[in-house]
């Protein structure tokens, strides 16, 4: 049975999802550029899983996977939870930035897609 090509970005998905896809991928470059701040300020364990994971996230959303899926909603409500309990103001945007990336993956259209398409 031959493999279906990988996808980056899935433009037959609902906006909520395509737009989380990319924003995933996004928030893993800026990670990655700014590895070492996450390497220091989070401890590099931590800071590598978060940081690699949205983007494995963004790629298996793109390809339809339901791990994916539930492994975006978990990261990004570890980092929400995260910045919420270790709140400064100055993280206020990171904070709104974060809080609607999870919107936007537990949308009602997002979750009605991954529920009929996603394997």
């Amino acid at each position: 049975m031959p493999s279906s090509p990988i996808r980056w970005v899935s433009r037959s998905q609902p906006q909520t999802l395509s737009s989380a896809t990319i924003i995933l991928y996004i928030n893993a470059v800026l990670g990655l550029i700014g590895g070492q701040l996450w390497a220091s300020y989070y401890g590099f364990p931590l800071g590598a899983v978060l940081v690699l994971g949205q983007g494995a996230a963004g790629l298996g959303i793109a390809n339809e996977k339901k791990w994916g899926y539930w492994l975006g909603v978990v990261l990004v409500a570890v980092w929400v939870l995260f910045l919420i309990k270790y709140f400064a103001f100055v993280d206020i945007i990171t904070l709104i930035f974060y809080a609607a990336l999870l919107a936007l993956l537990l949308h009602r259209q997002s979750r009605s897609y991954q529920k009929i398409w996603f394997r």
